[in-house]
C-alpha cells in the first residue's frame, strides 16, 4: 500500500452490483475535484471469449467441471497485483480493455469477445480504481488485498445473485435459464474457494438482502426492486465510524452488531456517499502531503 498513491478495489461476483458502486465513486471523485484512472477485472483474463469456449470445453473434456472466470488460473493474477504494485510505487502501470460487445468495438477498435492492446495509464492521477472479480484474492503467492489501501466488496445474497445473473444473461446476452444454469454450477467451487474468502479480506462490504420470497431463483420472474430489500454493511473496523451519524442520517436504518449497520435498500447510494466521501478524501489529502 502507498499513501502517495492510493488504490481502491471493488470486488463483487458477476452480477452483485459493482457497477452500481462504481457510478458512486463516479460521483463522489467528480464532486472532490479527484482525478483517478480506472481498470477492470475483466481486462485481466487469461483468455479472450474464443479462447475461453475452447478451455472450458477441453477442462471439461478432461473432467474438469469447475473452471470459469471466477478461476484464479483463468486470469491474469500476477499481473494485476504487478499492476496494483507499480501504482503504489509511482503512480504508472498498464491497462487494456475486454471489449463486450459491437458498441464498445466501434469505441475501442478492437472485435468483440477480445482484449485492446495494452497501453499506459493517463499520467497525473490522484488515485487507481479497480472494479472486478480479484479485486482482494490473498493466496500463498498472489496477494491482491495487501497492495490496496480501501477495500469494498458488494455481495447480495446467493439466492439474490443468481436471480441477478440469471435476468441480466437471459435479457442481455440471449441465454438460455438452462445454459445460466449451467454457468452458475460450474462456478460454486471457485464461489467458495476463490470469491466468498475474498469478504474476509475487504475494509467494508454492502450485502442486498431481499425481504420477499428468492427461494427458487430459477423461476422468478423479476429481480427484487430496492423497495423490496435490505442492505447490511459490515466494517472490518470499527474505529472511527459515527454509527450515531450514520443512524441518524439515514432514516430506517439501525445497528444490527458492533460493527454493522442494517439499511433500507433505497437508501444505499446515500449510505455509499456518507461513508466513503470522507474516506477518499482523507486518503487524497494524505496522498498529496506524502
Amino acid at each position: 500500500m502507498s499513501k502517495k498513491h492510493p488504490i481502491i478495489s471493488v470486488t463483487g461476483s458477476s452480477g452483485a452490483g459493482t457497477t452500481t458502486i462504481k457510478n458512486t465513486f463516479d460521483q463522489i471523485f467528480r464532486r472532490e475535484g479527484i482525478t483517478s484512472v480506472a481498470i477492470e477485472g475483466d481486462a485481466f483474463h487469461r483468455f479472450d471469449r474464443a479462447g475461453m469456449k475452447a478451455e472450458v470445453a477441453r477442462r471439461i473434456a478432461a473432467g474438469d467441471q469447475t473452471f470459469s472466470h471466477f478461476s484464479l488460473d483463468a486470469n491474469e493474477l500476477k499481473r494485476l497485483e504487478e499492476v496494483f504494485r507499480s501504482y503504489g510505487a509511482t503512480g504508472t502501470g498498464k491497462k487494456r480493455h475486454y471489449v463486450h460487445d459491437d458498441k464498445e468495438a466501434e469505441i475501442w477498435g478492437a472485435a468483440p469477445g477480445t482484449f485492446t492492446d495494452w497501453s499506459d495509464l493517463a499520467a497525473g492521477s490522484d488515485l487507481l480504481f479497480y472494479e472486478g472479480l480479484h479485486g482482494a484474492v490473498k493466496t500463498d503467492d498472489i496477494d491482491i488485498a495487501g497492495q490496496a489501501d480501501l477495500k469494498i466488496g458488494v455481495v447480495p445474497v446467493i439466492n439474490l445473485e443468481w436471480t441477478q445473473k440469471i435476468h441480466r444473461d437471459r435479457a442481455s446476452r440471449g441465454y438460455s435459464t438452462e445454459a445460466v444454469t449451467d454457468t452458475i454450477l460450474r462456478r460454486m467451487h471457485d464461489y467458495v474457494h476463490v470469491i466468498c474468502p475474498q469478504f474476509t479480506e475487504t475494509d467494508i462490504n454492502f450485502q442486498r438482502v431481499p425481504v420477499v420470497d428468492t427461494s427458487n431463483p430459477f423461476i422468478a420472474r423479476w429481480i427484487p426492486t430496492p423497495d423490496e430489500s435490505l442492505v447490511v454493511i459490515r466494517f472490518k473496523s470499527p474505529r472511527g465510524i459515527d454509527f450515531p451519524y450514520l443512524t441518524q442520517m439515514i432514516e430506517g436504518s439501525w445497528m444490527s452488531r458492533a460493527n454493522s449497520i442494517v439499511i433500507p435498500g433505497p437508501k444505499m447510494d446515500l449510505a455509499m456517499q456518507l461513508i466513503l466521501t470522507p474516506l477518499v478524501a482523507r486518503m487524497v489529502s494524505e496522498s498529496k502531503r506524502a
